[in-house]
Order: C-alpha cells, then structure tokens, then sequence
C-alpha cells in the first residue's frame, strides 16, 4: 500500500504547491476532484477535455513530482431532480471523459439520491414504516438510479473506464451494504467501493467488518477519520444536523486521522485491507475544522507510515519435510 492525498485537502494552495508538497510528504499518487461538490480547485475540466496540449503539461507536472493519479472525483448527485442533477450529472460525464484521455482508470463518485415521483429536492429514506417509504424507495431505485447507473457504466466502459468507485455517504441512496451490493447487482461490476471510512463510523457501522465483507469490491480508499461525543450521541443520536461551524454540539465530528481512533486501530485498518488483497492508495481526505489543513495532513502521513504494509510479503513456511 502507499500514501496519497485528495488534493482538496489543500485547496488554500495552487496546483503547483499541492504537488510539491505531496512530493515532500513523500506521497506516491493525488486524486483530483473536478467539480459537483468541489470548487475543484487543481484541475480545469473543460480547459483539460478541449485542450490536448494542456492535457499534456497537466499529466507531465504530476510525473515531475514523483506522483500519479489514484483517481479523478465528480463526487455529487447527479440524481437530484432539481437543475443541479443536470449540472452533476453533467460534470461526470466530462470527468469520465477525461479519465479516459488521461488513462485514470479509476472515478471516485458517490451514487446521488432522487427525490421521490414528484418531488423537487432528494428525499433519504432510512426507515421501513410509514408504508409510503417502500413506494419512495421503489420509485427512486427502479425508475431512477438504476437506469441512471446502467447508462453511465456504459459511458464510462466506452472511456475506458472499469473501476467506478462509489462512496457510502448519509443523504446518498447508497449509504452502506446491502444498498451497494443492490445496485452492483442491478449494473455490474464496474461499480466498486471508494472505502471511507469515516461515514460508517459516524452511521454506526464497524468499517473492519465491511472490509472483510467486501473483499475485492473494493476499488480505492479514502483515509479519513471520525470523532464520536459520546455524551452528545447519547442525548441526540448519530443523526446529527447540527452544523459544522458548531464541533462541541454535535454528536460527532470529521477529525485528523488518529484523533478519532487510536493508532491501533489504524493498524487493523490497513492490515484489514490487506488481507483481502488490496494493496493500493489510501488516499488521505482532510476535513478537520480544528487543524491547520497542512498540519493535519503531516500528522495523518505520519500515522499511516507507522501503520500500513508497504513491502509485499516475503514470509514462506519453513520446510520441515
């Protein structure tokens, strides 16, 4: 496994600066984000699909830096029934698009949420009762996300692109499991996981058991952490809608890796990943409202250099014949 880094993580710094300093950091590979939920601060969409030469200087500025790229990002919700699902759904197509030109062979998205028949804003259903939830549930997954997703592993099999990477994220119709295998099963298996953690923390679940479960669906990951209030979770819940701007009120809290847990677990993290055959980026997503975005991801480097596997293994049983 090696090291890299959502390059938003630094978005305070030119697209120079952010890879000179992931080349300091002694980081292997970067993952741009394109737009949708991201002002994209470190690659232009449209200059890079229309300009061959800019595509050029763009991908040798990376080489010159010792890094690749794990992956581009058009994390958003192109399912979204109002004008913003057309503008989504827009940008993944160009960030698929310039995968392929790049020969990136991987996307890291997240599979959106529809509203239900008629409505004008996404709706998440997460309980089974009233009995309307099942008809919204039908409605968004077999007359929207479905054949959404269907097409789009088509385009993205016509770029080139094999490795779809969906993130499990609250507010999205994929969220955890079962709703991933529901949908890889309805479109194939271009579809893969971006593995962050941090959500399936927050929502409840235990992230080393899902690695285990999901094996070699997992496409790439995201090393990000999560902070539990224990005394907030158990007054308020894990469904927290308190703003970020408000970190001591809410029941949990995206954290510097290791300041959510412990070392110890980081270690089991990456040994989890190993186990079941990956051994690739962990691509460091650094949302911390209390650190300085730099040092965060200093400390975050130096938790995973202490944890993660980098050397493939050598161990043979002795032969004792």
């Amino acid at each position: 496994m090696h090291i890299g880094m959502v390059t938003d993580s630094l978005a305070q710094l030119s697209t120079d600066e952010v890879l000179h300093t992931a080349a300091e950091l002694g980081l292997k590979s970067v993952e741009f984000c394109c737009g949708n939920w991201s002002a994209a601060p470190h690659l232009n969409l449209q200059q890079l699909l229309s300009n061959s030469k800019a595509r050029e200087d763009f991908h040798a500025k990376v080489r010159d830096h010792g890094l690749t790229i794990s992956a581009l990002n058009a994390s958003g919700n192109p399912l979204h029934p109002g004008k913003s699902g057309v503008e989504h759904h827009a940008c993944v197509e160009g960030t698929l698009e310039l995968a392929g030109k790049l020969g990136v062979e991987r996307v890291v998205m997240m599979s959106g949420l529809p509203g239900g028949p008629g409505d004008q804003w996404p709706n998440w259903i997460t309980v089974a009762w009233p009995p309307f939830c099942a008809q919204i549930l039908d409605y968004q997954w077999n007359d929207v996300a479905i054949p959404w997703w269907k097409q789009t592993v088509r385009t993205a099999n016509q770029h080139g692109i094999e490795k779809l990477c969906i993130e499990f994220h609250g507010g999205q119709l994929v969220y955890n499991l079962p709703t991933f295998w529901r949908l890889r099963e309805a479109v194939g298996e271009t579809v893969g996981v971006n593995f962050d953690p941090s959500h399936l923390l927050w929502m409840g679940a235990d992230p080393l058991a899902c690695i285990d479960e999901l094996g070699d669906a997992i496409y790439h990951v995201h090393a990000k952490d999560t902070s539990i209030n224990p005394r907030r979770a158990a007054l308020n819940s894990r469904l927290e809608s308190q703003q970020g701007a408000h970190p001591r009120e809410r029941s949990w809290n995206y954290v510097t890796l290791g300041y959510g847990q412990d070392e110890r677990w980081w270690k089991q993290f990456c040994y989890q990943l190993r186990l079941v055959g990956y051994d690739d980026v962990l691509s460091i997503e650094h949302e911390d409202a209390q650190l300085s975005r730099l040092e965060g991801i200093r400390k975050s480097v130096d938790l995973l250099q202490r944890t993660l596997a980098a050397e493939p293994s050598d161990y043979q049983l002795p032969d004792i014949g």
